[in-house]
């Protein structure tokens, strides 16, 4: 088990930004309309219930590492780069806004790998590509919708 706090800490920031945009995304599935409206709630339901199980993956891996996991929203909110959602948003912006996060998630996640690689954490750096790579495809397909 590593002790090193530059790993935990970047852990936690994914943990932070994967939060964040899980409740962003949960909020624009209750919140979708339009003609999109059954692709969209569908696709946000499964991107949301993809990051729920994350979100508890990267926690442990931050307890594994011996430090705590941040767990409130005033913890989440001073760490992530993930806006907020705001009402009445159209189902063009919300693609447009999750997958610019699904992007930022997906940084966050490589900078755990970067991190973790240098200093020879193999399972922090697998959880990071793993990560990464969810993040990018998911970002791939919202664009997909707006082509």
């Amino acid at each position: 088990m590593s002790r090193n706090p530059e790993i935990a800490q970047a852990a936690a920031k994914l943990l932070a930004d994967s939060y964040a945009l899980y409740l962003k995304t949960h909020n624009y599935h209750w919140n979708v309309t339009g003609p999109m409206f059954n692709t969209l709630h569908t696709m946000f339901q499964t991107q949301y219930e993809e990051l729920a199980l994350a979100v508890d993956d990267v926690a442990e891996r931050i307890r594994t590492l011996g430090a705590y996991a941040p767990g409130s929203f005033s913890e989440f909110a001073g760490m992530t780069d993930i806006a907020e959602a705001k009402p009445n948003t159209s189902a063009r912006d919300m693609i447009t806004q999750l997958a610019d996060d699904q992007l930022k998630v997906a940084a966050a996640a490589a900078a755990l790998s970067k991190v973790a690689g240098a200093a020879g954490d193999d399972v922090s750096t697998d959880l990071g590509i793993r990560r990464q790579d969810v993040h990018e495809k998911n970002a791939w397909m919202l664009r997909a919708h707006l082509d």
